[in-house]
């Protein structure tokens, strides 16, 4: 006869089979979580009119994963990150049958170029941009507005990840 002890020794280690499955399946099929990105440059400077969140994002990646630093003069730089604009619009998407308006739009713009420490474009000027929609209704106005600069936070890091990814794809190792 089993004993709860037993029972609950046997449901934990059913439970971790179960998870050490699932995990060894989802890597097996190429899925790897995203990981560090190898920049060919040691510090870069981040120039231009990036937004304090743009600017965050893009510090706090830098900082933690990638194998670069952030410095604040272009004198200590291997690279500049010349952020030109930011632009968030939100564009009206669907109506209900009633004309309310059922789903928005968000689009996050940035344009950016990028120099090396001799002053050569290395990165002409680009864009990159992330597109969400998001679902509206009237009787949630409040949780929409905070769904909204939720979405809006997680496409300024998406930018910012993709701008040092675009950054990665440079075959030039600094000295």
């Amino acid at each position: 006869m089993s004993t709860p002890c037993n029972l609950n020794r046997r449901s934990l280690l059913q439970g971790a089979l179960l998870g050490l499955f699932s995990v060894s399946g989802i890597s097996a099929c190429g899925f790897r979580l995203r990981g560090s990105v190898t920049i060919p440059y040691k510090s870069i400077l981040i120039s231009g009119r990036p937004s304090p969140q743009l600017r965050y994002d893009l510090e706090r990646i830098i900082a933690t994963g990638t194998n670069a630093k952030v410095v604040a003069s272009g004198k200590d730089a291997d690279l500049i990150l010349d952020i030109v604009s930011e632009d968030s619009t939100r564009q009206i998407l669907t109506y209900t049958a009633t004309g309310q308006i059922s789903a928005y739009r968000l689009n996050n713009r940035v344009v950016f170029r990028a120099f090396d420490n001799t002053g050569a474009e290395v990165i002409a000027e680009s864009d990159i941009y992330v597109i969400r929609d998001l679902d509206f209704t009237t009787a949630t106005v409040l949780a929409s507005d905070i769904q909204q600069q939720q979405f809006l936070e997680s496409m300024r890091s998406d930018l910012a990840l993709q701008i040092l990814r675009r950054i990665a794809t440079l075959g030039r190792v600094s000295k």
